[in-house]
């Protein structure tokens, strides 16, 4: 039994005894908050504020700005912070009150885009020192990494991990901002086998052709990426440290093609090629 087939089924059982919950496995800017408040901000907010690349999570109003003492820099770009109010309303013909929910939003701005607020964001940063961890190289991780023939430039910044196609480059948050060091390279790994994907390489439809977010063909290649990264783990023997959280992201994806686990047998597949490739055993055409 190869590598790739042990490892698919050790996660076909986990999947099968339940998962624990997902958790992106890197502090970057934590939950966004109001620098005000310091009230953290829910449901859709978070969502929309968590996509921003930003450093520090914390938010303000152009008021707020100028209230601490700063202003909100010239052309920054506001992202829209969401927010219900209740109006209420009589029946005409009862002459009874009810209550209408009106969808309301306000512009809010990151701290970064302020100036003369720069002492807070200083102490910001102090706070989120006290999380970072000491990164120390996995080596045969690092091989893995500098053997991957022609791959795409790997950048170290702001607070989200993505492959961009159009780019050809991967994205991930500091290395230093991760829980543990092999937590960053099973993220590393998942964004390298969504590379693989582009057409120069082998040309997979989940990241060679337009696709939506949680649609069949997103899911899918979402699974082949988590896969890919399982295998790569095990061959480098942190799979231990990673595969809870590798097993619970996959459940999350599965859930969305109701629990196919026929599926996970054929992006397991997929992946297993897209590994080859990453280790310069296979660039046959496709």
């Amino acid at each position: 039994m190869s590598v790739y087939d042990i490892v698919t089924d050790t996660i076909v059982k986990k999947l099968e005894e339940g998962t624990v919950p997902w958790k992106r496995p890197w502090n970057g800017i934590g939950s966004p908050k109001n620098v005000v408040s310091k009230n953290e901000y829910k449901g859709i907010n978070r969502f929309l504020l968590d996509l921003s690349a930003y450093e520090t999570n914390y938010w303000l109003t152009f008021k707020q700005a100028k209230d601490l003492g700063g202003h909100i820099k010239k052309g920054s770009k506001s992202t829209p912070i969401v927010y219900w109010n209740w109006l209420t309303k009589k029946d005409e013909k009862t002459n009874k009150e009810y209550q209408v929910p009106l969808f309301r939003y306000y512009r809010g701005f990151n701290l970064e885009q302020s100036e003369g607020l720069e002492h807070l964001i200083t102490d910001l940063h102090k706070e989120e020192e006290t999380k970072r961890i000491l990164f120390e190289p996995i080596s045969e991780c690092e091989k893995i990494v500098a053997g991957y023939p022609n791959a795409p430039p790997i950048k170290y910044t702001g607070n989200q991990a993505y492959y961009h196609p159009a780019k050809d480059e991967v994205v991930l948050p500091p290395k230093e901002h991760f829980h543990s060091v092999p937590e960053m390279y099973s993220v590393l790994f998942h964004e390298l086998i969504h590379s693989v994907g582009h057409i120069k390489r082998l040309n997979r439809k989940g990241i060679a052709s337009p696709t939506f977010f949680a649609s069949y063909e997103y899911s899918k290649e979402e699974l082949v990426a988590e896969m890919g990264a399982s295998f790569l783990c095990s061959l480098t023997g942190i799979d231990n440290d990673t595969l809870e959280n590798s097993v619970a992201y996959i459940q999350g994806w599965l859930s969305k093609l109701k629990h196919d686990k026929k599926l996970l047998v054929t992006a397991a597949a997929q992946a297993e090629k897209a590994v080859q490739w990453v280790l310069g055993k296979d660039h046959s055409p496709r």
